[in-house]
Parts: C-alpha cells; sequence; structure tokens
C-alpha cells in the first residue's frame, strides 16, 4: 500500500511536535516558567539523537531525547532544566548554543579563510614559537573574524603540508588557539581524485565516487583517507564545523554532480560520518553546502539526511564577468536570494543551522561591496556565519577580504562595525 501524498511530512511534523512536548513539559516539571513553544528550537544533532535549545529571558537549555517513548515517560536527559543558567554539556553543544544565539539575535558571525597563517602579502614561515596574532582582517579592523576557515586537502596522503602550502602542525595550533580566543573553525577537503591521482578538480571520470563505496575498487585505500583525516581531528581536541563533498551540485570536482549519482553521493558522505563517528569525534558539526546555483529540487536530492547534517549552506560568489559592477551585483543577487529563501525554510523545517558557507567577490572591485552589495543580501536571514575565501600571498589578484592598504578597506570597517556582524 502506497501512503498518500503528504503523509511523511505529516508524520515527521508530528514526532517533531511531540518531542517539544515532551521538552515543554520536562522543562515545567523543573519549575521553568511557562514555557512558550515558538521558543523551544528544534536541533537534530546526530544519529539517533535529537537536541532542542529552549530559551526565555531565565535560561537557555539543552534537552536530549532519544526516542519517542520519550515523549511518554520521563526518561529524559536534561542539561540546566533549572531557574538558573548552567554550563552547556559538552564544547560541542556550547558551539551549537553559540551558534543558534547568533541565528535568534539576528547576528552573523564573519570568517576568513586561512586568516591566521598567511595574507596578502605575508605568510608565516617560522610558526612553532609565534603567537599568530597577524590577520589581514585584524590589520584593518583591529579584531580577528570569528570564523576561520581550513582546508585538509592533502591529509589524505599524509603528505605534512595541505594542498595551499600550509603545514598541519600550523593548522592545528591555528585551529587551537582561535577556539581559545572564542573564535569558530570550519573546515572543508579538497581530496586528490581517487580514480586517477589528479586533484579535486580532476573530472576525468564518472567512476570515482563509485569506486571509494563498498565494495568498490578504491574502498579499502579511501578507508585509509578517512582514517588519516579523522587522525588530524582528533589532534585538535576542539570543535569544529567539517564540511567535506562542498559544492557538490556543479561538476567542477570529482564528486559533483554529473559525476556520480544522487544515491553514491550521499553514501560518500554518509559514510564519511559514519567513519568519524565511529571513531567517536562527537565533538563535530556537519555542514551540507552546495553551489547556490541550484533549484530547491536539486539541492534536496542529494541532500545526505537529517541525521547527518547539522548545518545546511550554499556556496555562492560574485564575477566581474563582462559588464558593469551593478550587473555584477544584480546576478549575485538574482543567485544568492532564492538559495536564502530555501534555506530559511528548510532550515527551519529540518531543525538545522543554516549559514553562507563560501562566498565573496576577487580583488573586490567594488569599493561598496560589503555594505551594499553582502549586507543588505544577507542581513534579513538567519544566516549563523557567512566565510569569505582566502587572500593568497602568492596570486597578488586573488584575495576575497581587505588588507592593510586597500583601497576599498574603509567599507569593510564600516561593514564589520555593524551591530548585527560578529567579530573576534
Amino acid at each position: 500500500m502506497v501512503p498518500p501524498s503528504g503523509f511523511h511530512k505529516t508524520l515527521n511534523n508530528m514526532k517533531k511536535y511531540l518531542y517539544i512536548l515532551a521538552a515543554t513539559v520536562a522543562c515545567r516539571q523543573k519549575e521553568m516558567p511557562a514555557a512558550d513553544l515558538s521558543q523551544v528550537r528544534v536541533y537534530h544533532a546526530g544519529i539517533g539523537e535529537k537536541q532542542y535549545l529552549y530559551k526565555n529571558k531565565h535560561t537557555v537549555t539543552i534537552v536530549k531525547i532519544h526516542s519517542i517513548s520519550a515523549c511518554l515517560l520521563v526518561a529524559l536527559t536534561l542539561v540546566g532544566c533549572t531557574s538558573r543558567k548552567k554550563p552547556l554539556e559538552t564544547p560541542k553543544d556550547q558551539l551549537v548554543h553559540q551558534l543558534f544565539s547568533y541565528a535568534e539575535k539576528g547576528q552573523i558571525a564573519y570568517g576568513h579563510q586561512d586568516d591566521l597563517v598567511y595574507g596578502h602579502n605575508w605568510v608565516l614561515t617560522d610558526w612553532e614559537d609565534d603567537p599568530l596574532e597577524r590577520s589581514d582582517v585584524k590589520d584593518v579592523t583591529g579584531q580577528y573574524p570569528m570564523v576561520l576557515g581550513f582546508d585538509l586537502g592533502g591529509i589524505e596522503l599524509g603528505h605534512a603540508k595541505n594542498l595551499d602550502g600550509v603545514p598541519f602542525g600550523l593548522i592545528r595550533k591555528a585551529t587551537q588557539q582561535h577556539v581559545q580566543r572564542g573564535g569558530i573553525v570550519t573546515f572543508s577537503w579538497h581530496p586528490r581524485n581517487p580514480l586517477t591521482g589528479g586533484d579535486a578538480w580532476d573530472t576525468s571520470s564518472k567512476e570515482a565516487v563509485s569506486s571509494l563505496l563498498e565494495e568498490g575498487v578504491g574502498h579499502e585505500e579511501f578507508m585509509q583517507w578517512l582514517e588519516r583525516a579523522a587522525d588530524f581531528i582528533a589532534s585538535l581536541e576542539v570543535p569544529v564545523i567539517m564540511r567535506p563533498w562542498h559544492e557538490n551540485l556543479g561538476s567542477w570536482f570529482w564528486w559533483g554532480g554529473n559525476l556520480c549519482t544522487p544515491q553514491e553521493y550521499k553514501s560518500l558522505f554518509r559514510m564519511t560520518r559514519d567513519y568519524f563517528s565511529s571513531r567517536g569525534l562527537e565533538n563535530i558539526l556537519w555542514c551540507y553546502s552546495p553551489n547556490g546555483s541550484c533549484t530547491p529540487e536539486e539541492y534536496q536530492q542529494r541532500y545526505p539526511g537529517d541525521d547527518y547534517v547539522d548545518i545546511v549552506g550554499v556556496d555562492t560568489y560574485e564575477f566581474m564577468g563582462e559588464g558593469t559592477l551593478e550587473e555584477a551585483a544584480q546576478n549575485y543577487r538574482k543567485e544568492l536570494l532564492p538559495a536564502l529563501d530555501f534555506l530559511k525554510e528548510f532550515s527551519s523545517s529540518h531543525g538545522k543551522l543554516m549559514c553562507l558557507s563560501e562566498t565573496g567577490f576577487e580583488s573586490i572591485p567594488d569599493s561598496k561591496w560589503w555594505t551594499q552589495t553582502l549586507f543588505p543580501a544577507i542581513k534579513d536571514y538567519p544566516v549563523c556565519y557567512v566565510l569569505t575565501w582566502r587572500n593568497a600571498h602568492d596570486r597578488p589578484e586573488h584575495f576575497y577580504a581587505p588588507w592593510k592598504g586597500f583601497a576599498g578597506a574603509e567599507d569593510f570597517k564600516v561593514f564589520a562595525g555593524y551591530e548585527q556582524i560578529v567579530l573576534l
């Protein structure tokens, strides 16, 4: 018998509200102030577990519920469900709370790729004893970006440096230092093509992804890749965001839209998270971030599932092309705004955070880009963070954040000074 149209969506909504009711009743059992259901935010924390953020003027509470049967029993694991604030349970819980707090307040954390390890005209070499205080963003604003991005490309082969030449030892030190300062770190991964030996942009074969799955010719080797990546993440000993297999709806990476089937892609993503979970690496938030030039149907077709994703995002860039700056801005908005409209609805209905996982305008030729293009585009959405790409030290035109002496730095200072934008 085929269920009627909309049956599964209705069932999921019923489960959601049963969970919310259980969390609300549990808080009332602890003599919390009367709960407003609109204040209980559903957050899928991982396989077999859900978390709920309950917020009022007195407290923020995380409630863990492991099954629908918990709605009928008082078998709930409560964290801080009292009349005063208590510490959140784990570093991951604290990161979740930090990101949800930004979204709840209408704030957006600003991020920059590789910010502490090199900049537009400098690179850190003697890093072992360096305090890691240099930053292009800090040189302009006096503050570090709240979010710091790094890439794991090269870790799969056991290399000492990533694909951009940054030592993994330096990445570890910068990650720990940034989190200690109160910041957030996110990792992308551009691994080599496992079938051809080429780089991540080698799209010469449509068999790369399938070769990594169970029974595939490269499966055993890929598990070694995952082991090396997991070893490195484990060595950080801090909560981070993992954003693997990104921009998967385009076809410029070997895991892209025309290079594998939707099921193969989902299996790749799930296998990656499953392996990290099997290693006990639970201080990770997992981000699904296709390229923004896609339809809602395309976005959802390769979505790995609520149990595998904590944050949903998109990667959307502005390009100059052959037209004017105004035309470039119009094209950027035309691509970005529909994606953010969809993500706002999708993240709410699925209990996820949302972000603008990568963006920027190479060389920033528009002197008012930050205040007249980027900020107006994102300010009305619950975007917990936005990350602009790197400032390459060896490619003078390849930069996405201002640097000391850059002509357009003043507009960025205005952007960074907005109450809604969060730096460190």
